[in-house]
């Protein structure tokens, strides 16, 4: 029998570069990665060498730490190419050496900057800048611009004479300056730059042309390109691309043509912008493989190779992709982040051990969005792999985890991976704790595939797992442990109003795990992300659904929601049409609904037939007291430590587990 990934494991060329493999490493700006004069760091170095060793064929950087691009903020702040290009250089080329033993290759991205993307940059014309419309961008001079190009072409040759192969052009997707300058949207120039589309490709033509002037027509240049924008405006995404203003998808396909006749030797296709931020960095409410359609008309359109990002997270997905001849690779960025390993388990045939993305952009995008660490939600080491590791330990301990869910689970898996005897207690029939009502949504299966994965590391690591166990102070010290985590998890509030304890009121983990709600209209009380997104559930399943938040909108309470995922669920929800009713608290429950209660003593009736409460979590009764003077060590992780997210519950256990 035929191997089912065998597509994804042959070798690729684009132009004379030959890469092993269909596996591509996504362009993530990560700031971790880079030092303080633009060299890759300790972590840098081991973060793109663990995915070299993962089984990644093509390595793509990020565009370079702010300090390392070609122009930052401003149009002409240096002369040269990086801050320190020695200092660059010798970091380089210790990690070409690394990747090269394991036939890795990289071409990093090199851009020509940010434009409306970030406050302060130039753009093709004054237009409004993304984060702050009310303020409006100047416009570069035909001098600036081909300073701009000058200093792009300077930094390939730099790179060059590092040792990489190619670079890819950053870029003509996410809005930025290029994609920019290509766009009548945004370009609104009247000489060689603006107008007709040869025009405002004139930017890509010439770092091209220049780039393969200065380092031979050997060196491979990429470009990275979204084929639609998705956007109805400004800051206004369209959710199934009507009304476009930005690229059509007729022009992306001939923007294409262009750029192979320019020249270029590869196309790494996706679609989106910012003001489409959930098309650039979809969602889990996207479904995997969207962009496939279109990076397929692509490769019909061209005859350079065609490689394709997006939430392509799925091998067989992938596999049969290649195989047909739709594309010629998949770029992984945040799944390169979940796994550095992918491809290897891939190519061993193991895909099911692959940990999975789980679409939830809190650790890496939305992180970097709001000035946090950014990495990784499921992947706590990811972007500091030098220096938060999982070490073995010096004294083997017996190690006891209470609680099964996420935080429990990721506990004793870095327990049992550090050599302690680890026995899991969980007080219901199965693993997996807040995962599964999450996981109960369609647009939040890889919640399960989580959970899933979780419970095959556990089982491999050997790791006792006893279900059914609800412990207390005394069966904890019958185990006769040396250390304790305690990882009991959180439960859903239930506010005290009258009539609370009717039939028709129910919370929302019961209403996820329980029976289907028959009636027609559905009252979600809570507009966090747990009420929006059980909102969205019940109204893709026709019901009638009103969302009542007392803040005065949704989204606004708990861990901020990353916007691309803010964005989009703002967007489903208008599409089914459910009712928001906001500044306004639950008051009573009664048999045909509930009354609202305005800031100003206004009520209102609200008619339903099930009532499904979502006003939040709050930690479970912990044991850590009642061990207190016990002889033993405890520790507190995940909700029951402090509510949070899959994310922080997570973090939280392997902090704690890699120091048992």
């Amino acid at each position: 029998m035929t191997f089912p990934y065998a597509s994804l494991l042959q070798p690729l060329q684009i132009g004379k570069l030959t890469i092993k493999n269909r596996f591509c490493v996504g362009p993530l700006t990560l700031p971790s990665l880079h030092g303080p004069f633009g060299e890759f760091s300790e972590n840098g170095l081991a973060y793109f060498e663990e995915r070299a060793k993962g089984g990644f064929g093509l390595i793509f950087t990020g565009a370079f730490h702010p300090d390392t691009l070609v122009d930052p903020v401003h149009p002409l702040d240096s002369k040269q190419p990086l801050k320190a290009p020695k200092s660059f250089q010798r970091s380089a080329v210790e990690l070409l050496e690394r990747l090269d033993a394991y036939g890795a290759k990289m071409m990093p991205q090199v851009s020509m900057g940010y434009g409306r993307n970030a406050l302060g940059c130039f753009c093709p014309s004054e237009i409004p800048y993304y984060h702050d419309p009310a303020r409006i961008a100047p416009a570069l001079t035909k001098d600036q611009i081909k300073q701009k190009i000058d200093q792009m072409i300077a930094t390939a040759v730099l790179l060059k004479q590092c040792g990489f192969p190619g670079i890819e052009v950053h870029a003509m997707h996410w809005g930025y300056l290029l994609d920019q300058f290509a766009m009548t949207f945004m370009n609104h120039r009247t000489d060689e730059y603006g107008g007709a589309l040869e025009n405002r490709l004139r930017c890509a033509r010439e770092i091209l042309d220049g780039v393969k002037a200065a380092c031979g027509s050997d060196f491979v240049v990429s470009m990275r390109l979204a084929l639609k924008s998705y956007i109805k405006g400004y800051n206004h995404p369209s959710l199934h691309g009507e009304d476009e203003v930005g690229r059509t998808l007729e022009e992306g396909l001939e923007i294409a043509k262009r750029l192979e006749a320019y020249g270029y030797d590869c196309l790494s296709v996706d679609f989106g912008q910012y003001d489409s931020f959930y098309y650039a960095a979809p969602p889990c409410y996207m479904e995997k493989g969207r962009v496939l359609p279109l990076a397929k008309a692509a490769k019909e359109a061209v005859k350079i190779p065609i490689l394709c990002g997006g939430r392509m997270n799925d091998p067989d997905l992938a596999a049969q992709a290649v195989a047909e001849g739709s594309i010629d690779g998949i770029v992984l960025g945040r799944p390169s982040l979940a796994d550095p390993a992918y491809p290897q388990k891939v190519a061993m045939g193991c895909p099911e051990d692959i940990r999975p993305c789980i679409g939830c952009n809190q650790g890496c995008i939305g992180a970097l969005k709001i000035g946090r660490r950014a990495g990784c939600a499921v992947n706590p080491q990811a972007a500091r792999e030098a220096s938060f590791d999982l070490t073995p330990a010096a004294v083997k301990k017996n190690v006891l985890v209470v609680g099964g869910g996420v935080a429990g689970m990721e506990a004793a898996r870095c327990a049992a991976l550090r050599g302690h005897k680890v026995t899991l207690c969980e007080a219901g029939n199965q693993l997996g704790g807040n995962l599964i009502p999450a996981g109960a949504h369609d647009f939040k299966k890889e919640l399960n595939e989580l959970n899933q994965w979780y419970q095959r590391q556990l089982k491999k690591l050997d790791v006792e797992i006893e279900l059914g166990a609800k412990l207390d102070a005394q069966a904890v010290l019958y185990h006769k442990p040396d250390a304790v985590v305690l990882a009991v998890g959180a439960a859903p509030v239930v506010p005290k109003v009258p009539g609370i304890e009717r039939e028709n009121v129910v919370d929302c983990v019961t209403a996820l795990t329980g029976k289907d709600l028959p009636g027609e209209n559905i009252l979600v009380v809570g507009g966090g992300l747990v009420g929006c997104e059980t909102a969205l559930g019940y109204a893709q399943a026709d019901k009638h659904v009103t969302i009542l938040e007392a803040l005065p909108d949704i989204l606004s309470a708990g861990i901020p929601v990353p916007e691309m995922n803010s964005s989009m669920l703002r967007d489903l929800l208008a599409e089914q049409n459910v009712s928001l009713k906001t500044g306004a608290r639950l008051t009573c429950v009664t048999e045909t609904g509930a009354v609202a209660t305005a800031a100003d003593g206004t009520e209102e009736a609200i008619p339903a037939d099930h009532i499904v409460l979502a006003v939040g979590f709050a930690s479970r009764p912990s044991l850590a007291q009642e061990l207190q003077g016990a002889g033993v060590a405890v520790y507190q992780v995940g909700d029951g430590g402090k509510v949070g997210s899959v994310m922080t519950a997570i973090g939280s256990a392997y902090t704690v587990g890699r120091q048992l």
